[in-house]
């Protein structure tokens, strides 16, 4: 009987070693799976920087969410934008006024003033320069008709007067030289006369006001009338009248479209004839054939204004 159980005991322990499931016996541990090698992560791309854009659209159009992959995003959140200023309506442009566009900047100014097809009346004022005895005086007018904004044709006249006064220099010569100087008045000059206008400036004045000015050469042939005066009071006199080209430089300001200041320097150049120091005779002819020559530079410097017509002008090209 003993043997019996003790063999049983025996098989029951072999079949428990071998693997026979047994309801009682601990659960068999199952084999581990060998560890699976992790996916090596692929490097993220890299990321080209970005080009500045232009923006061509209005500045209040809506942000777009941030794309779900962008570094920094939050899911299901979306990037702040900055708070919309909203447009004041268009006002709409009242009658006759004009509206401001790309189109009213100028990049170089017009011109203020126009000459071309206009008439330039010159009333002005002159006084020789150059001659130290006798001083004359000439009251001068101008009339000048406009070709195109640089080139003018016109006539001159002035008449001269030197109020029967003489210069210092004049007494002085007769009373050192017990001699009475010859000298020539002069009584009326007129002449054709070119105008070119190759000087056209601006200056500012006191840092505010902008002032256009121009300089102008002038060149022309006209006619003087001189009379000499005689040494012997009881002789007459008479009248030259000499060819005389005439040369000078003008300068303008432009007050208004119809008004510019004048200032000027004319050289007119005649030969004139003057008494002879040995005149015996009251005869006038024979005084003239024994006239001495010499050649005058007779310098004026005038003051004036100018008055154009029409009193206004348009412009013809475009800006």
């Amino acid at each position: 009987m003993t043997m019996r159980f003790l063999c049983a005991a025996a098989v029951v322990a072999l079949a428990g070693v071998s693997g026979v499931p047994d309801a009682h016996a601990a659960p068999q541990k199952k084999k581990k799976k060998p560890a699976e090698t992790p996916a090596q992560k692929q490097p993220a791309p890299a990321q080209q920087e970005q080009q500045p854009v232009i923006e061509i659209e209005p500045e209040n159009q809506p942000a777009t969410p941030a794309a779900p992959g962008t570094p920094g995003a939050t899911p299901g959140a979306t990037a702040p934008s900055a708070p919309e200023t909203p447009e004041a309506p268009a006002t709409p442009a009242a009658a006759g006024t004009k509206q401001e566009s790309w189109q009213d900047v100028v990049v170089v100014v017009r011109k203020p003033f126009l000459k071309n097809g206009r008439f330039e009346l010159q009333p002005s004022f002159q006084v020789t320069l150059n001659d130290n005895m006798i001083r004359h005086y000439a009251p001068t007018g101008q009339l000048i008709y406009w070709l195109t904004d640089a080139l003018g044709v016109g006539v001159e006249g002035q008449f001269y007067t030197h109020f029967d006064t003489f210069l210092e220099a004049h007494d002085l010569v007769g009373e050192d030289y017990r001699r009475v100087p010859t000298l020539n008045e002069y009584v009326f000059g007129a002449a054709l006369d070119f105008h070119y206008v190759p000087i056209y400036a601006k200056f500012a004045m006191f840092n505010n006001y902008m002032v256009h000015w121009e300089g102008m050469f002038t060149a022309g042939v006209g006619v003087t009338e001189t009379r000499v005066i005689p040494r012997n009071q009881a002789f007459p006199g008479w009248e030259n009248f000499n060819i005389t080209p005439n040369v000078g430089f003008e300068a303008r300001v432009f007050i208004a479209s119809w008004l510019t200041l004048n200032i000027s320097v004319r050289d007119y150049i005649f030969v004139d004839k003057f008494e002879n120091v040995m005149r015996d005779t009251p005869d006038v002819e024979m005084a003239k054939s024994n006239a001495t020559s010499q050649l005058i530079n007779n310098i004026m410097f005038g003051v004036g204004i100018s008055l154009w017509l029409p009193p206004t002008f348009s412009y013809t090209t475009f800006r």
